[in-house]
């Protein structure tokens, strides 16, 4: 936990001290002491570019424009993720958002903190916001897949494993 949580306070500052103290508490106080291993659950990385401190500004096209910006060295990959029926990721969170397209299947994503599931079929796609608890889950008969871009801090463990919420029974 310590190792994780000096990786995390060195991100952004008050916000990566925030995370840690939610970290901490939540794995103190409020659940058990055991992460929580996947099942059928595969990533596997297509691409993972390394580039510097990112300062990205479109040209503003209509309504539309985009502003990208990291204080460090910033990795931005591409992961295919494989849940076989029946299978999940285990409860786990990230240190930057991650934006998720289900290509096949349907998989559930579930919320530790507001212990909400929602589920995304093939064609739809989602964020899962950084330092959010969460577990992917297939319920259903058949092999699901999706994609999950990552814009991380270059050299942090993009994956943190997470006990399963004492406050949610599925």
């Amino acid at each position: 936990m310590q190792k994780h949580s000096q990786k995390i306070a060195a991100l952004s500052g008050a916000a990566g001290r925030a995370a840690v103290a939610a970290l901490v508490v939540y794995t103190l106080g409020a659940a058990p002491a055991l992460a929580t291993p996947g099942s059928g659950f595969t990533p596997s990385t297509i691409s993972n570019g390394h580039y510097g401190a990112l300062d990205v500004k479109s040209e503003k096209t209509d309504k539309w424009d985009i502003l990208i910006k990291s204080k460090d060295d910033t990795d931005v990959a591409v992961d295919r993720l494989t849940v076989t029926a029946g299978g999940q990721s285990g409860w786990h969170v990230h240190p930057a958002p991650i934006f998720v397209t289900v290509i096949s299947g349907e998989i559930q994503w579930f919320d530790g903190g507001l212990c909400t599931a929602k589920t995304y079929r093939a064609g739809d796609s989602f964020i899962e916001q950084a330092y959010r608890v969460h577990l992917v889950r297939n319920t259903t008969g058949a092999t699901a897949e999706f994609t999950a871009v990552r814009l991380a801090p270059t050299g942090v463990q993009v994956r943190i494993d997470a006990p399963e919420p004492n406050n949610c029974n599925f």
